[in-house]
Protein backbone atom coordinates (compact mmCIF):
# COMPACT_ATOMS: atom_id res chain seq x y z
CA UNK A 1 0.00 0.00 0.00
CA UNK A 2 1.40 3.39 -0.90
CA UNK A 3 1.79 6.25 1.58
CA UNK A 4 -1.17 8.07 0.01
CA UNK A 5 -3.44 5.03 0.36
CA UNK A 6 -2.33 4.45 3.96
CA UNK A 7 -3.02 8.05 4.95
CA UNK A 8 -6.34 8.26 3.10
CA UNK A 9 -7.77 5.05 4.57
CA UNK A 10 -8.59 6.56 8.01
CA UNK A 11 -10.06 9.64 6.33
CA UNK A 12 -12.26 7.56 4.04
CA UNK A 13 -13.38 5.46 7.02
CA UNK A 14 -14.23 8.59 9.04
CA UNK A 15 -16.18 10.12 6.15
CA UNK A 16 -18.14 6.91 5.58
CA UNK A 17 -18.99 6.64 9.30
CA UNK A 18 -20.11 10.27 9.41
CA UNK A 19 -22.24 9.74 6.32
CA UNK A 20 -24.28 6.98 7.97
CA UNK A 21 -27.84 8.08 8.65
CA UNK A 22 -28.49 9.15 12.21
CA UNK A 23 -31.87 8.14 13.55
CA UNK A 24 -33.54 11.25 14.91
CA UNK A 25 -36.05 11.04 17.69
CA UNK A 26 -39.62 10.70 16.47
CA UNK A 27 -42.00 13.03 18.34
CA UNK A 28 -45.06 11.26 16.88
CA UNK A 29 -43.81 7.87 18.08
CA UNK A 30 -43.17 9.44 21.49
CA UNK A 31 -46.71 10.83 21.50
CA UNK A 32 -48.09 7.34 20.84
CA UNK A 33 -46.15 5.89 23.80
CA UNK A 34 -46.65 8.89 26.16
CA UNK A 35 -50.11 7.96 27.55
CA UNK A 36 -48.43 5.37 29.79
CA UNK A 37 -46.81 8.36 31.57
CA UNK A 38 -49.94 10.51 31.89
CA UNK A 39 -51.31 8.75 34.98
CA UNK A 40 -48.54 10.24 37.12
CA UNK A 41 -47.03 13.01 35.02
CA UNK A 42 -50.30 14.46 33.72
CA UNK A 43 -51.84 15.02 30.32
CA UNK A 44 -49.06 15.99 27.89
CA UNK A 45 -46.63 15.90 30.81
CA UNK A 46 -48.15 18.63 33.00
CA UNK A 47 -48.43 16.96 36.40
CA UNK A 48 -51.25 18.06 38.67
CA UNK A 49 -49.71 16.21 41.63
CA UNK A 50 -46.64 17.59 43.39
CA UNK A 51 -45.47 14.04 44.07
CA UNK A 52 -44.50 13.68 40.39
CA UNK A 53 -42.61 16.15 38.21
CA UNK A 54 -43.99 17.78 35.12
CA UNK A 55 -42.20 16.50 32.03
CA UNK A 56 -43.61 19.05 29.58
CA UNK A 57 -40.97 21.46 28.34
CA UNK A 58 -38.21 19.55 30.14
CA UNK A 59 -34.78 19.32 28.51
CA UNK A 60 -34.65 16.41 26.07
CA UNK A 61 -31.13 15.36 27.07
CA UNK A 62 -32.09 15.43 30.74
CA UNK A 63 -35.14 13.21 30.11
CA UNK A 64 -33.06 10.70 28.11
CA UNK A 65 -30.41 10.58 30.84
CA UNK A 66 -32.97 10.10 33.63
CA UNK A 67 -34.90 7.36 31.81
CA UNK A 68 -31.65 5.53 31.11
CA UNK A 69 -30.62 5.94 34.76
CA UNK A 70 -33.94 4.47 35.91
CA UNK A 71 -33.63 1.63 33.40
CA UNK A 72 -30.08 0.77 34.52
CA UNK A 73 -30.95 1.12 38.21
CA UNK A 74 -28.50 3.99 38.70
CA UNK A 75 -31.44 6.13 39.80
CA UNK A 76 -33.72 4.46 42.31
CA UNK A 77 -37.50 4.58 42.13
CA UNK A 78 -39.42 1.31 41.97
CA UNK A 79 -42.21 2.64 39.76
CA UNK A 80 -39.92 4.41 37.31
CA UNK A 81 -37.50 1.51 37.18
CA UNK A 82 -40.35 -0.82 36.19
CA UNK A 83 -41.72 1.70 33.66
CA UNK A 84 -38.30 2.20 32.04
CA UNK A 85 -37.27 -1.47 32.10
CA UNK A 86 -38.97 -2.35 28.83
CA UNK A 87 -38.23 0.85 26.95
CA UNK A 88 -35.87 0.61 24.00
CA UNK A 89 -33.35 3.36 23.32
CA UNK A 90 -35.64 4.57 20.53
CA UNK A 91 -38.61 4.64 22.93
CA UNK A 92 -36.58 6.68 25.41
CA UNK A 93 -35.43 9.12 22.74
CA UNK A 94 -38.93 9.44 21.29
CA UNK A 95 -40.59 10.01 24.68
CA UNK A 96 -37.96 12.63 25.56
CA UNK A 97 -38.51 14.40 22.23
CA UNK A 98 -42.28 14.39 22.73
CA UNK A 99 -42.27 15.69 26.30
CA UNK A 100 -39.62 18.32 25.61
CA UNK A 101 -41.79 19.65 22.78
CA UNK A 102 -44.81 20.19 25.06
CA UNK A 103 -45.61 23.50 26.73
CA UNK A 104 -45.16 23.47 30.49
CA UNK A 105 -47.82 25.02 32.68
CA UNK A 106 -46.51 26.88 35.73
CA UNK A 107 -47.24 25.18 39.05
CA UNK A 108 -47.10 28.49 40.93
CA UNK A 109 -45.65 29.20 44.33
CA UNK A 110 -46.21 31.30 47.43
CA UNK A 111 -45.42 34.91 46.35
CA UNK A 112 -43.70 35.87 49.62
CA UNK A 113 -41.49 32.79 49.58
CA UNK A 114 -40.88 33.26 45.85
CA UNK A 115 -39.49 36.75 46.47
CA UNK A 116 -37.09 35.36 49.06
CA UNK A 117 -36.13 32.54 46.68
CA UNK A 118 -35.48 34.98 43.85
CA UNK A 119 -32.75 36.57 45.96
CA UNK A 120 -31.04 33.18 46.40
CA UNK A 121 -31.61 31.71 42.92
CA UNK A 122 -28.53 33.16 41.23
CA UNK A 123 -26.42 30.17 42.28
CA UNK A 124 -28.71 27.92 40.22
CA UNK A 125 -28.61 29.79 36.93
CA UNK A 126 -25.15 28.63 35.84
CA UNK A 127 -26.38 25.08 35.31
CA UNK A 128 -30.15 25.48 35.01
CA UNK A 129 -30.19 28.55 32.73
CA UNK A 130 -30.83 32.23 33.40
CA UNK A 131 -34.59 31.64 33.38
CA UNK A 132 -34.32 28.20 35.00
CA UNK A 133 -35.34 26.74 31.63
CA UNK A 134 -32.69 24.03 31.93
CA UNK A 135 -29.68 23.42 29.73
CA UNK A 136 -28.96 20.06 28.12
CA UNK A 137 -28.33 17.58 30.92
CA UNK A 138 -29.52 20.05 33.57
CA UNK A 139 -33.28 20.03 34.19
CA UNK A 140 -35.78 22.77 33.79
CA UNK A 141 -36.84 24.10 37.20
CA UNK A 142 -39.16 26.84 35.94
CA UNK A 143 -42.81 25.97 36.52
CA UNK A 144 -42.09 22.75 38.43
CA UNK A 145 -44.13 21.95 41.56
CA UNK A 146 -42.50 23.60 44.59
CA UNK A 147 -43.14 20.56 46.81
CA UNK A 148 -41.50 18.31 44.22
CA UNK A 149 -38.46 20.61 44.07
CA UNK A 150 -38.17 20.67 47.88
CA UNK A 151 -38.27 16.85 47.93
CA UNK A 152 -35.49 16.68 45.33
CA UNK A 153 -33.30 19.14 47.22
CA UNK A 154 -33.73 17.06 50.38
CA UNK A 155 -32.88 13.88 48.43
CA UNK A 156 -29.66 15.46 47.20
CA UNK A 157 -28.74 16.67 50.69
CA UNK A 158 -29.36 13.28 52.35
CA UNK A 159 -27.59 11.45 49.51
CA UNK A 160 -30.47 9.32 48.21
CA UNK A 161 -30.07 11.18 44.94
CA UNK A 162 -26.49 11.68 43.76
CA UNK A 163 -24.95 14.58 41.86
CA UNK A 164 -21.71 16.12 43.07
CA UNK A 165 -22.68 19.71 42.26
CA UNK A 166 -26.11 19.32 43.88
CA UNK A 167 -24.63 17.76 47.01
CA UNK A 168 -22.37 20.82 47.31
CA UNK A 169 -25.24 23.27 46.71
CA UNK A 170 -27.63 21.61 49.16
CA UNK A 171 -24.94 21.39 51.83
CA UNK A 172 -24.70 25.18 51.76
CA UNK A 173 -28.47 25.74 52.07
CA UNK A 174 -30.65 25.93 55.15
CA UNK A 175 -33.88 23.94 55.00
CA UNK A 176 -35.99 27.14 54.76
CA UNK A 177 -34.00 28.04 51.62
CA UNK A 178 -35.44 24.95 49.92
CA UNK A 179 -39.00 26.23 50.19
CA UNK A 180 -38.04 29.74 49.09
CA UNK A 181 -36.11 28.55 46.04
CA UNK A 182 -38.83 26.04 45.14
CA UNK A 183 -41.56 28.70 45.38
CA UNK A 184 -39.55 31.01 43.13
CA UNK A 185 -38.86 28.36 40.48
CA UNK A 186 -42.42 27.06 40.62
CA UNK A 187 -43.76 30.57 39.99
CA UNK A 188 -41.75 31.09 36.81
CA UNK A 189 -43.57 30.97 33.48
CA UNK A 190 -41.49 30.57 30.36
Amino acid sequence: MTFLNKSLSPIVLLISICALPVSAADIKAGEQKAPMCFGCHGQNGNSSNAQWPSLAGQQETYLVNQLKAFKSGDRKNTMMQSMAANLSDDDINNLAAYFSSQKMASAGGDPTLAQSGKEKAGMCFGCHGTSAEGKGQFPRLAGQHPDYLVAQLKSFKEGSRISGPMQAVTASLAEEDYSALAAYFGSLKN
